[in-house]
């Protein structure tokens, strides 16, 4: 039987590229999302993956989702927190709200997700959590310090959920993906790209969607069980840790 794997952020960019990844590799996947209800209908209708819209920055929001979800298609083996948002401004500048949106959705929706799947992964003694972090959580970002600070507690969230699943056979591990090839990126202005950004990737280009997908496969899969509490950098030897 199928494993069920549940992406959030999952029928966009990144999350696109592991909802079609997993489902290549036999899982039964279900994408969460937000608020693009045209590109989710596309998404489904080109790939035939389940789709469900709910807002991952609250707990309500995402007990009622993942209960829908495990009704459609049977208890959630796989969780990737891959949702986020970002509200860039220099600090001096940030407002409250800016602050506040960053890190409930990119943060606090990892508890928001795990909460309500962890009881049952330990009582079937497996499942396999993976968090999508980002290179700006691991080297920081000027102008970020909002994300940055998310995605930098996603990576202490994993290590220490890692240390308290593993006798459960749950493992727990974090992806920090560089610049990837996603519209986000694709909408910084071309000669940003070109002469500030790349230049500063040694291998000379963005990274593909796919290629974190293909990560995240590894790390759910049987093959990668003595793997957990670890932070997967992924971003063509920008930052190296």
């Amino acid at each position: 039987m199928s494993r069920v794997a549940l992406v959030s952020g999952g029928t966009r960019g990144i999350g696109a590229a592991i909802s079609k990844g997993l489902k290549a590799a036999g899982y039964k996947v279900a994408a969460n999302y937000a608020g693009n209800d045209e590109a989710a209908a596309k998404f489904k209708g080109e790939t035939g993956i389940s789709v469900y819209k709910w807002d991952v920055s609250s707990f309500e929001a995402c007990a009622e989702g993942i209960k829908k979800v495990e009704a459609d298609l049977g208890p959630v083996e796989v969780l990737v927190n891959n949702a986020g948002i970002t509200r860039d401004a220099m600090l001096h500048r940030m407002t409250a709200d800016q602050w506040n949106a960053v890190i409930t959705t990119n943060l606090n929706s990892l508890f928001n997700m795990c909460r309500p799947v962890i009881e049952g992964m330990r009582a079937r003694k497996f499942g396999r959590i993976i968090n999508i972090s980002s290179i700006n959580g691991q080297k920081g970002q000027m102008g970020q310090t909002n994300y940055s600070a998310a995605k930098a507690g996603d990576i202490g969230f994993t290590k220490a959920l890692a240390q308290e699943s593993a006798k459960a056979g749950i493992t727990v591990n974090a992806i920090c993906p560089g610049y990837i090839n996603t519209e986000m990126v694709q909408a910084v202005p071309k000669d940003v790209l070109e002469k500030n950004i790349i230049p500063t990737i040694p291998v000379g280009r963005l990274g593909e969607p796919e290629e974190i997908a293909r990560c995240v496969v590894f790390l759910a899969g049987n093959d990668a069980g003595f793997i957990t509490g670890s932070t997967m950098t992924v971003n063509g030897a920008q930052y190296i840790t």
